[in-house]
């Protein structure tokens, strides 16, 4: 049963219509199929569309987290009910991924990326050992998940966690993507290396 996602997503108002179209079709599955979202907080970009989209439905099913540094700039969406302020970005992406049931990552930039491969990273480690789904729309994130098997080829890591993640094209696979991700528990960490 899935009660809980965190979302990885753009902060960008400058992306095509597309991506929004995307954030939004997700926002109202999830609320819809009474999932709790975990997100940065943002009131640009994707993140807006996703917290506009949920506040306006059922404004209990979404959490924002965001560091001060960014809530002094008023960089936070100002329709939460619940928002949580950290000291660090370490400590937010922390509280992010805390006991959710999966992680979904939709087209970003940078930051978006950043956290994607970390998460990936923290379950190599058996740090983070819940689904984690990459939303491909627009074939965007393709280049990046060329990089990734370039590395397992190459043995910078093993083929083994390729599969630490699914891949899906549509919102409509997420659920039953989820679904179906491999279960681990620590143990993974005994092939963290090659």
């Amino acid at each position: 049963m899935i009660s809980s996602v965190c979302i990885y997503c753009a902060s960008s108002n400058s992306i095509a219509p597309i991506y929004g179209d995307v954030a939004i079709k997700l926002a109202n599955m999830l609320v819809d199929n009474d999932i709790a979202i975990r997100f940065g907080a943002g009131n640009n970009g994707l993140m807006a569309k996703i917290a506009d989209t949920v506040v306006a439905k059922n404004k209990e099913k979404i959490t924002g987290i965001i560091p001060r540094f960014m809530y002094e700039e008023n960089w936070h969406h100002t329709g939460l009910s619940n928002l949580v302020i950290t000291e660090t970005m370490h400590e937010r992406k922390q509280l992010m991924v805390k006991d959710v049931d999966a992680v979904i990552a939709l087209p970003g930039g940078i930051g978006t990326l950043e956290e994607l491969l970390e998460i990936i990273t923290w379950k190599q480690l058996g740090i983070f050992l819940q689904p984690i789904i990459i939303v491909n729309t627009n074939n965007y994130f393709s280049p990046l998940l060329s990089m990734i098997n370039k590395a397992s080829e190459e043995n910078f890591m093993r083929k083994e966690h390729l599969n630490l993640f699914g891949v899906v094209d549509t919102v409509d696979e997420i659920l039953k993507a989820i679904e179906e991700c491999p279960i681990y528990d620590i143990s993974i960490r005994k092939f963290a290396a090659l």
